[in-house]
């Protein structure tokens, strides 16, 4: 066929791993091109002129960005590909992983972002908001493998890397987020997918991760939404 399919990206992002893994399972051959947050190229910004962000997804010269946007494109291009669908067939199911999804992004992530740069005062308020936040999603995980059929899907892909992250930043900044003792349906989950093959490739190495975490905070840069 000939495609060009090039995954713009940065490696300590969530939402690039998103589309990395998506690529593997759907078994689509990409170059991936690892960009500067700090210095972008002047052809991801022509790329995604909107949000300056990764990650962006180049098929046949055309330019996709927007994690969520993105997956979709994927699991409909690549239909074929390993039979393996992301996405629900229901159009109800269809509805309900994209309603989650978003409310990681929109809601649970965001949240967090508020508890970090909050005032002492709020962060308890603030910290059993974004618990509350989880609890939903546990309780749709509650007594399943993944949160639509049997096999790994566009909700696990979405809240897998959200929940790594958070684990792995906690290591650092010592505030509980994800953890076994909070979120015990969810921690056991996570931990189950670091033993699934092609998603425990797509996280990065851990210590390369703490260390950027820690740099981040010491800086004060740090941002989930790229």
């Amino acid at each position: 066929m000939g495609e060009e399919v090039k995954l713009y990206g940065s490696w300590a992002s969530p939402c690039t791993r998103r589309i990395e893994l998506a690529l593997k399972l759907k078994g689509v051959q990409f170059e991936y091109v690892e960009e500067d947050l700090y210095n972008k190229s002047d052809l991801l910004l022509s790329y995604n002129p909107v949000h300056k962000q990764v990650p962006v997804l180049v098929h046949n010269g055309n330019a996709i960005c927007e994690s969520l946007v993105i997956l979709e494109y994927i699991d409909e291009t690549w239909k074929q590909h390993h039979h393996h669908h992301l996405m629900p067939k229901e159009p109800y199911h269809k509805a309900m992983a994209r309603f989650w999804a978003k409310f990681v992004d929109e809601k649970i992530i965001p949240t967090e972002k508020r508890l970090r740069s909050a005032i002492e005062e709020e962060k308890e308020k603030i910290k059993e908001e974004f618990h509350h936040h989880v609890k939903m999603l546990e309780e749709l995980l509650k007594d399943k493998e993944y949160f639509h059929g049997e096999k790994v899907g566009y909700l696990d892909i979405v809240v897998v890397f959200m929940g790594h992250w958070f684990q792995v930043q906690s290591q650092v900044t010592k505030v509980e987020l994800i953890s076994e003792h909070r979120h015990p349906i969810l921690s056991k989950w996570i931990e189950k997918l670091h033993k699934h093959d092609v998603v425990h490739g797509c996280f990065p190495p851990t210590e390369k991760h703490v260390a950027f975490f820690k740099a981040h905070f010491e800086s004060g840069h740090l941002g989930h939404k790229h």
